[in-house]
């Protein structure tokens, strides 16, 4: 169950990391006019719709960690929590515990997106830099 909700984080870690490249190869098999605005707003959105999934499933994932170890959600007490977790799983489920306390779901998304913004801007410059090479090297 663990290998499983690892290897859907990457792969949706992945994507983030992966779309804004997609994003400007078909922009530019396109020949769009003004591709910056274009490449801007559909990165933005994508980006969004994204980090927004992968906040969502993170916290969601550690949900059905806890309930697969045991863990009693509606409980009371700290015995009603921890009754049915497993001696060697106590460690994984406090970490999972602490994991979804604190900021919710949504403003880690929030803070996320803004974050992956200076990235799409990064993949932006280094593609445009990196097509003047290669249109340099070629008319030499």
């Amino acid at each position: 169950m663990e290998t499983l909700i690892a290897l859907s984080n990457f792969l949706i870690a992945g994507l983030i990391i992966i779309a804004p490249v997609l994003i400007f190869i078909i922009l530019k098999k396109l020949k769009t006019k003004r591709p910056l605005i274009i490449y801007s707003l559909i990165g933005l959105f994508v980006l969004g719709v994204l980090m927004w999934i992968f906040a969502w499933w993170s916290y969601e994932s550690d949900l059905i960690l806890l309930k697969h170890y045991g863990y009693n959600l509606d409980g009371m007490s700290e015995t009603e929590f921890f009754g049915n977790v497993l001696p060697e799983n106590m460690d994984k489920v406090k970490r999972l515990e602490t994991s979804i306390m604190g900021i919710g779901w949504p403003v880690k998304a929030i803070l996320g997106f803004v974050m992956t913004i200076p990235y799409l801007i990064f993949v932006y410059i280094g593609k445009v830099l990196i097509d003047r090479i290669l249109l340099n090297k070629n008319d030499a």
